[in-house]
């Protein structure tokens, strides 16, 4: 009586309209999971940084490991999420370990490596420290130039 008023003949009219959902199930198994090469654009940062750090002579860095006990997380990697992480406005080594496991961009550039925060902060604290300065003024290091980049081309 009161659908009426509202120009609605009969209840059954409304309840019989109902959404159509696309499909969700998470537990749908793949058949061929897609790769992380897949899901990063080719013009993310994240492939600037990439390119960036592999043009660069990390050799005086490599010097700060030692040659004996357990093997570490390669410097170069190491390097690239702590830049990565400066580029994304992400500074803390617990929100840079976050990162690694819940970013597919930070899966991405750390080859699903997941360095947990106090090898982030020793890295950076105690081997990067001392290695920063002779790794980008070597001149093995990268030429100076301009990267065009997705935000547009920026000078380093």
């Amino acid at each position: 009586m009161i659908f009426s008023s509202l120009g609605i003949e009969n209840n059954e009219d409304m309840s019989s309209k109902r959404p159509t959902f696309k499909r969700y199930d998470q537990q749908q198994i793949m058949l061929l999971p897609p790769s992380l090469e897949e899901l990063v654009p080719k013009d993310h940062p994240v492939r600037v940084v990439n390119d960036v750090i592999n043009r660069i002579n990390i050799a005086p860095l490599n010097a700060a490991y030692q040659t004996k006990g357990t093997s570490s997380y390669h410097p170069q990697m190491l390097l690239k999420v702590l830049v990565y992480g400066y580029v994304s406005n992400i500074y803390s080594s617990r929100k840079l370990e976050a990162a690694c496991k819940e970013s597919v961009y930070f899966m991405w550039v750390s080859g699903m490596n997941f360095p947990d925060h106090n090898t982030i902060n020793r890295f950076r604290g105690v081997r990067l420290k001392d290695a920063l300065r002779s790794i980008f003024e070597e001149r093995g290091g990268p030429s100076r130039g301009t990267v065009i980049g997705p935000a547009g081309p920026f000078k380093y």
